[in-house]
């Protein structure tokens, strides 16, 4: 019988780790699996292929999130940055027939912004439930992000943060969100078409955001959730030079 080399698992090895921690820190925070599986896929893969990889775990471990009591409120006060974000999220134009430049320093330069918004914490004015042009421009930029890096974390966190939401539901707005987000980056890299979604490779990443997510959530009571994102916003710093370097 063939043995299988170590070089053959190493692929796969590899995505089952990132997307374990990356669940972990769904598990723990509430938030951040594509941009932690984004951040590490993007050292060895293009960012197009680590978007199709994330579309999946992130779809399945963000459906337990949108549930709660808030769903109408947040559906009134939401859908125009969600509008915004599906706009141009579907339908800007590639980078790449833009200017010459590797996809990573787009990447690279998200997570260093983020890491950087994170350690600093800059307190927002309040935006009014009913600004929805607030909303709008906000989802048009986080469309624009997402469709350049697959990290919609900017500025759609910042924006719901600012409608002071309580806690529960702001964890049911990022889970709302979130989803509309990953659906509107399938449609983009046609996800849906030819049996993207299902094949082996995003399996893997499922079964790996799953047992990372469990692992989280169990974790979550131990460990100080303030030391524990200061350090998640030091390592997306770090990784966004990383692909910043790579990307030059």
């Amino acid at each position: 019988m063939q043995s299988i080399s170590f070089a053959a698992l190493a692929p796969w090895l590899g995505i089952g780790l990132v997307f374990v921690l990356a669940g972990g820190v769904k598990g723990i925070t509430g938030m951040g699996l594509p941009t932690v599986a984004m951040s590490l896929l993007g050292l060895w893969m293009t960012p197009a292929q680590a978007a199709a990889l994330l579309v999946m775990p992130s779809l399945v471990t963000n459906v337990a999130q949108c549930r709660g009591p808030a769903g109408r409120q947040l559906v009134a006060t939401l859908w125009p940055m969600w509008t915004g974000l599906v706009l141009t999220t579907v339908w800007s134009p590639d980078l790449a027939t833009l200017a010459p430049i590797d996809a990573r320093l787009p990447l690279g330069a998200i997570l260093v912004v983020y890491g950087l918004w994170g350690l600093r914490k800059p307190v927002l004015p309040r935006v009014a439930p009913g600004a929805w042009w607030v909303g709008l421009a906000a989802g048009l930029a986080t469309g624009v992000v997402t469709a350049a890096t697959a990290v919609f974390a900017l500025p759609l966190v910042p924006y719901l943060q600012a409608l002071r939401l309580d806690k529960d539901t702001m964890i049911q707005a990022l889970g709302l969100s979130f989803t509309v987000a990953t659906l509107a980056l399938a449609a983009r890299l046609q996800a849906f078409d030819g049996g993207a979604l299902w094949s082996l490779p995003s399996f893997v990443a499922l079964a790996a955001a799953s047992a990372g997510l469990a692992l989280g959530e169990a974790l979550r009571a131990r460990i100080s959730a303030a030391a524990f994102q200061r350090g998640l916003f030091l390592m997306f710093i770090v990784l966004g030079a990383a692909n910043l370097w790579r990307g030059l």
